[in-house]
């Protein structure tokens, strides 16, 4: 009996140390529910407002009836009508539609005669989950249309009136495998990074070792560039493995150049050395910097487009994935093993990278040095 009010009495301590402690409370508490909510808002498979291209070279009743359908459906939204098969390549390269649904100009012939008119989809195969979940959207309202049509046109012969013509860019087979294991080295290497730059100066505050660091003829700046050096170059020598196991051990083709692929890796680690050199300069001990570094990574990876569309996030948290460093490296990874990306291609990536690395790293020079004083 005696052992057991021990540790009932311990249990009590512990438990008041964390409650009266409001930075603990908070961490108990604050963290926790913004993750519940956020994760709550983005981790959705469901698809709404995807943006499709049309080409209609039936341009009669029957045609515009089934686009009517798609423009009426909330999982769809119409961005680009196209009047030629020559401007469909770019609108699905630069991702400004999802999906080009293309009618071609016997469809209405076709019905009527009791042959089967055929509806080409060619779909956007880098996120292959949007592309299958999208068809199958569209499925469900061709058959509609068809049960509709036969209802009007009782004296047609049975079978199919519309037929999906499915075609995948980048992706022919929608293998998931790609999808998810091209834009891996990104994160894995984004976890190694942060938890090695944010123990940084937390550790030395930890061990004892501050003082010292601070007396030897070292200025704050050149301080922080010795911790973020060895972050850099470990995360570009991590992401680099990961990228070549994609490669040779899963089989998931690289169509890139090596070269904007180093140059992506690199500016993402930089970006992710400072944010883990602002969290290890607001961390008082390795506890509290382990912790920010993980409160960090979840938000980071969910929002990053890596497993659910950014598209189909909430508008507020789709501007918050903007100072996401994760985002830029998912999508440019991706571009660069499906698409066959250059540097050119992946800048749009890049220079927010580079941004956010412009921000973190003069910051958190900042902090330490006012936290040495």
């Amino acid at each position: 009996m005696g052992s057991l009010r021990r540790l009932i009495a311990l249990i009590i301590k512990e438990l008041l140390t964390v409650l009266k402690d409001p930075k603990s409370r908070f961490v108990v508490i604050g963290p926790p529910l913004i993750q519940f909510i956020v994760f709550g808002y983005a981790a959705t498979f469901d698809l709404k407002d995807v943006r499709y291209a049309l080409l209609d070279e039936s341009r009669t009743v029957e045609s515009r009836e089934l686009v009517a359908a798609l423009d009426g459906s909330k999982t769809f939204e119409r961005v680009k009508t196209f009047f030629s098969t020559a401007q469909i390549d770019a609108v699905i390269e630069n991702q400004k539609a999802r999906l080009v649904v293309h009618i071609g100009p016997q469809f209405s012939k076709d019905l009527h005669s009791g042959r089967t008119a055929v509806v080409q989809v060619i779909a956007d195969g880098r996120d292959s989950n949007v592309a299958m979940t999208a068809l199958g959207y569209i499925a469900t309202i061709v058959d509609r249309f068809n049960r509709k049509f036969a209802r009007q046109h009782p004296d047609r012969i049975n079978g199919p009136m519309i037929a999906i013509q499915e075609r995948f860019w980048y992706n022919a087979n929608l293998r998931s495998r790609w999808f998810i294991v091209s834009a891996l080295g990104g994160i894995i290497s984004m976890v190694v990074v942060m938890v090695l730059t944010s123990l940084s100066v937390a550790r030395e505050r930890e061990f004892g070792t501050f003082d010292q660091l601070l007396v030897a003829p070292f200025t704050a700046a050149e301080i922080m560039v010795g911790k973020a050096i060895p972050g850099i170059l470990l995360g570009l020598m991590d992401g680099l493995i990961f990228c070549t196991g994609a490669v040779f051990w899963f089989h998931v083709p690289f169509r890139g150049s090596v070269a904007a692929l180093v140059i992506a890796l690199l500016c993402f680690t930089i970006a992710i050395v400072g944010v883990g050199l602002l969290v290890s300069s607001l961390s008082a001990t390795m506890q509290q910097a382990l912790l920010g570094s993980f409160i960090f990574i979840m938000p980071s990876a969910i929002l990053s487009g890596f497993t659910t569309p950014i598209a189909n996030m909430p508008e507020w948290l789709q501007t918050a994935t903007l100072t996401n460093p994760l985002r830029y490296i998912v999508i440019a990874l991706r571009q660069l093993f499906l698409e066959g990306a250059d540097v050119a291609f992946i800048w749009p990536q890049i220079w927010p990278l580079l941004i956010i690395a412009v921000v973190t790293l003069p910051l958190s020079a900042w902090l330490f040095r006012r936290r040495s004083q």
